[in-house]
């Protein structure tokens, strides 16, 4: 477990922050300002709370039922209550990583102090975290607007001490026990406590950010393996010149051809397309992919800017303002959230594409410019990669329905009173899913044009060091290089590990200096 400590105040989180916490362990501690903010915050519910006028989230039902005013007496039991209806999920478990994001970012906006918590729930939502508590959160139950309900409700349940939870050892056991073994007593919720615990967009922001985190991964993974492939089919590098990329001057694109280009440096396989009679230009997916590349480097920059803008947010409704009103809202549609989401399956999809596209190439011996048939080593006895190209195939036509947006679609709730939401939460499962099979579809990529590099090598041709280094990199982590027909699926695995983790780009670098 990573002992980082990341600091919790009234302004906001970082994107690494959150990697931290959620994938890394790191313990969270609530800053003095943010201490003070919750309750500030607080003594004005307490006194709206105290009057005879209803108050939206404070002394009234919610939703479609806020018209009723709820007495003193039943307030403690109306919180308590929402949480436990609005904890409704169902389906299979929710990664561990997106629980603690979602547990993390709800505790951020609780500490902007325009909420209402008390300091000391917030308390209990950074000692559940430090304690490594991850609250049993399912995979249906989020339309992406009132927030993530029944996610959040779930991560509520388990401050409350009911419901199931996973404790630090891995073993899911009931909540109470697991807060009883850490000594973290359960939170009794006061006035617009269970609203505020569970209004709010941080499990599709969540799901975001660490996309982002890997998406940037494997873009520059994929601009490396773009190259190894324009390598192995001796196609040129001159279209990569910066001179052309600065005459449409995206920056995405620039960026993977200036790494491509780095990439390149010193092969002897470049430019023998002019050797190949019938062969004036490269095809689309060695020669533009550049551009491919380079427009989805610019939607994710879109995107992180989206997910900074919500990560410096407090989403909540009500909220309290600085000036002492509390003021109801619709902050909590996920709908900017939910549109990157989904612009970010589409380039994924693309991305994985043009991937599968140039593998295919440099096993059909009649576009390969002289490679063997499936890179096979004795043709018709082998059948070299031919398979490993079907399953890139299979993961990139999933990529293409996972491509098909869920933000366009709304199905109303809460008896009309929610009758336009987000769908952001499925939006950012399927992104999950996409990316976890676009590491997969580069991946074989990154086997075929390495075994397509050493055979070329074989023939007299030296591949640029940093092809080289690559190579080296990837057969030292388990995935063999050309020779007779073998259990395929351990060499992919390792190719899919081997890319996932960084560790090509951290082989590459070395040689490249640092890549975009």
């Amino acid at each position: 477990m990573d002992m980082h400590t990341v600091v919790v105040g009234t302004s906001g989180t970082t994107a690494e922050d959150v990697v931290a916490v959620a994938r890394h362990g790191a313990r969270v501690e609530l800053s003095a300002a943010a201490v003070d903010a919750l309750a500030a915050a607080r003594l004005i519910v307490d006194a709206l709370a105290a009057k005879p006028e209803p108050v939206y989230g404070v002394s009234t039902g919610f939703g479609a039922l806020a018209s009723r005013h709820i007495s003193h007496e039943l307030r403690a039991q109306l919180q308590r209550n929402i949480v436990r209806s609005h904890a409704a999920g169902m389906g299979p478990r929710v990664e561990r990583e997106v629980v603690r994001a979602l547990m993390f970012l709800r505790l951020k906006t609780v500490a902007s102090g325009h909420t209402g918590v008390r300091p000391e729930v917030a308390q209990t939502m950074a000692d559940l975290l430090n304690a490594g508590i991850t609250p049993v959160v399912h995979e249906y139950g989020s339309l992406g607007c009132s927030g993530d309900l029944a996610p959040l409700s779930h991560c509520a349940l388990t401050l409350m001490g009911e419901g199931d939870a996973e404790g630090p050892d891995g073993t899911v056991r009931p909540a109470g026990e697991l807060l009883a073994a850490q000594g973290i007593a359960p939170v009794e919720l006061a006035e617009k406590e269970g609203l505020a615990l569970l209004n709010g967009t941080d499990g599709m922001l969540g799901m975001l950010v660490m996309a982002l985190a890997d998406l940037k991964n494997l873009y520059t993974s994929a601009d490396i393996t773009a190259a190894l492939s324009l390598e192995a089919l001796l196609g040129t590098d001159k279209v990569l010149a910066p001179e052309l990329h600065a005459i449409r001057p995206h920056p995405g694109q620039g960026a993977s051809a200036d790494n491509m280009l780095r990439v390149l440096a010193g092969s002897g396989l470049t430019g023998h397309h002019q050797d190949d009679a019938p062969r004036v230009q490269d095809a689309y997916s060695v020669r533009c992919a550049p551009q491919v590349n380079g427009a989805g480097r610019d939607t994710l920059d879109h995107a992180a800017v989206v997910a900074g803008r919500e990560l410096a947010s407090s989403v909540d409704n009500p909220v309290v303002l600085p000036d002492g009103r509390v003021e109801s809202n619709g902050n909590f549609h996920g709908a900017p959230v939910a549109y990157v989401l989904d612009f970010l399956a589409i380039v994924a999809a693309d991305l994985g594409s043009i991937c599968e596209r140039r593998t295919d190439r440099l096993l059909d011996k009649n576009r390969s410019h002289g490679l063997p048939p499936f890179l096979a080593d004795d043709a018709g006895v082998d059948s070299g990669l031919m398979i490993a190209q079907y399953t890139q195939a299979a993961l990139v036509s999933e990529m293409k329905r996972l491509a098909v947006p869920a933000s366009a679609d709304s199905i109303p709730s809460s008896a009309m009173q929610e009758d336009h939401v987000s769908m952001g939460w499925s939006a950012a499962r399927k992104l999950r899913t996409a990316v976890d099979n676009l590491a997969r579809i580069v991946a074989v990529e990154l086997y075929a044009a390495t075994r397509a590099v050493e055979l070329r090598a074989a023939e007299g041709l030296v591949p640029a060091p940093a092809s080289q280094a690559a190579v080296a990199a990837l057969r030292a982590a388990g995935a063999e290089g050309p020779g007779p027909d073998r259990f395929l699926a351990p060499d992919l695995a390792a190719a899919d590990t081997f890319v996932r983790e960084g560790r090509l780009v951290a082989a590459v670098e070395p040689v490249t200096g640092p890549l975009a």
